[in-house]
């Protein structure tokens, strides 16, 4: 909420995401991905620049999303767990 943040977002081309005051449903979840993130493939890793971490985590969205199975969705990923849902409607 803070408008020095707000502008950088805007200036990025970013949009923020945030939920009702004392609703944070989406904030349980995204804290859970990046603790599995970084258990997984950050901690006890050494980064020699930003740009290898950047290059990191958005290699591990793709793994994440499209080859991580997931006990909680079945035993399948979360695309294999959405294209199921597009399939069915």
């Amino acid at each position: 909420t803070n408008r020095v943040f707000h502008k950088k977002l805007e200036v990025a081309g970013m949009t923020q995401s945030m939920s009702r005051v004392a609703k944070c449903i989406d904030n349980g979840p995204m804290e859970g991905f990046w603790g599995i993130l970084k258990r997984e493939r950050y901690y006890g890793k050494r980064f020699t620049s930003r740009e290898s971490v950047v290059k990191m985590i958005e290699e591990y969205i793709e793994y994440y999303n499209n080859k991580r199975l997931q006990r909680n969705l079945g035993v399948l990923t979360p695309m294999e767990k959405h294209d199921m849902y597009l399939h069915a409607a």
